[in-house]
């Protein structure tokens, strides 16, 4: 097998665990607002960061998914909670960064 035929077998493995939905969330967050507010807040802050994102609404959360032309969309959930709000983050980057917060995660913290 050639180098070229490894490596494109390599990339399909590395690809294929990463289009694959997390059970845990990579981040929860408690925020005091309630959940539509916490999302019209997150939302126009990804949006001047460039980041295509969309908004829904169903009967327990609202949801925003940022899209990603190389990796799995990362959500962002946020749940009615006793005190406002729970928010679950689910990045699936390609690479995850060490070397600081997401766009999505730095959005999702100014928000609280």
């Amino acid at each position: 097998m050639n180098l070229h035929a490894r490596l494109a077998i390599a990339a399909s493995l590395l690809l294929s665990g990463c289009a694959s939905t997390p059970n845990d969330p990579t981040l929860t967050l408690q925020t005091k607002k309630a959940p539509a507010d916490y999302a019209n807040c997150v939302l126009p802050k990804l949006q001047q960061n460039s980041l295509h994102a969309t908004l829904s609404e169903t009967q327990r959360s609202y949801r925003i998914v940022v899209s990603s032309k190389v990796a799995a969309n990362d959500v962002l959930e946020a749940y009615k909670a006793s005190n406002g709000g729970k928010v679950f983050l689910y990045e699936r980057a390609l690479l995850a960064s060490t070397f600081g917060p997401s766009r999505l995660e730095r959005a999702a913290q100014e928000c609280l």
